[in-house]
């Protein structure tokens, strides 16, 4: 499980939760069903209007990226693995990797060892992955396009559900103690509107892209393996060049675990 996502809507209700308390005001306000279905359902009335139903029956599938921690390579896995068939492809060729295939769980990179071992030209391996990489980049932004678009109507809503609770609060002025109270309710869609789309959704779509985008750098180190083992690179030429995917501090600590640049592999 992600639990970053969880955490994050916590510490979000509890700013709220504390927030109001501080300023002497009880969260029971916020139990109020007119505002809750104006921003709730406002907001995926809107949604529903804005995208095809195809996208929207994904949305399911998008929570479950959100709270489940997928399990990728890390960068440091591809580089270890890469460098280890590196060696053994210049020792026993290129085909020595076909006994390698069953290993992998990777449907990625089985297609793109697949695609290596069967003889395809570079070009030809870099073109097809490199569209499945945006295809991939494509769709991951569709979907978090669906959140970003929901954290801009629900604040938008919440002032539609404030000038509501006004008309209705204004509609009877008799009552100056009903008319505070009401105009004081009013202003819950607006809360609520805020906090749905600035503390839930735009956060959903970006933790959307900053997962898309993790998982494309991945699978562009896949590619760049794949592509200098098929160009019979060193070992440690292979390394040095993926580890220019990693931040400063962990490539240091590559090249020092590796012997600092020292036997790179010699055929």
């Amino acid at each position: 499980m992600d639990k970053s996502s969880l955490v994050g809507i916590i510490l979000g209700l509890i700013a709220v939760g504390v927030g109001m308390f501080m300023k002497g005001v009880s969260p029971v306000v916020l139990i109020n069903p007119a505002a809750l279905l104006i921003i709730v359902l406002g907001t995926m009335a809107s949604v529903t209007i804005a995208f095809p139903g195809s996208e929207l029956k994904k949305v399911p599938k998008l929570f479950g990226i959100l709270f489940k921690e997928r399990q990728l390579m890390t960068p440091q896995e591809v580089i270890g693995l890469f460098t280890g068939w590196a060696e053994l492809a210049r020792k026993e060729g290129l085909l020595a990797l076909e006994s390698k295939m069953s290993e992998i769980e990777d449907d990625f990179l089985k297609n793109a060892m697949n695609l290596a071992v069967d003889g395809q030209s570079a070009d030809y391996i870099r073109d097809v992955l490199s569209e499945e990489v945006a295809a991939m980049e494509d769709r991951h932004l569709a979907g978090a396009a669906i959140f970003t678009q929901a954290g801009t109507y629900a604040p938008t809503l919440g002032v539609l559900g404030a000038v509501v609770g006004l008309i209705a609060a204004l509609g009877n002025m008799a009552d100056i103690d009903a008319l505070g109270a009401a105009i004081s309710a009013a202003f819950v869609a607006t809360l609520l509107g805020i906090f749905t789309g600035y503390v839930l959704w735009h956060p959903f779509a970006n933790k959307l892209k900053r997962k898309s985008t993790m998982e494309a750098k991945v699978k562009e180190m896949m590619i760049e393996g794949v592509l200098s083992i098929l160009e019979g690179e060193a070992p440690r030429v292979l390394e040095q060049k993926l580890s220019s995917y990693l931040p400063a501090d962990e490539k240091k600590k590559l090249i020092e675990s590796s012997g600092g640049g020292q036997g790179d592999g010699e055929a």
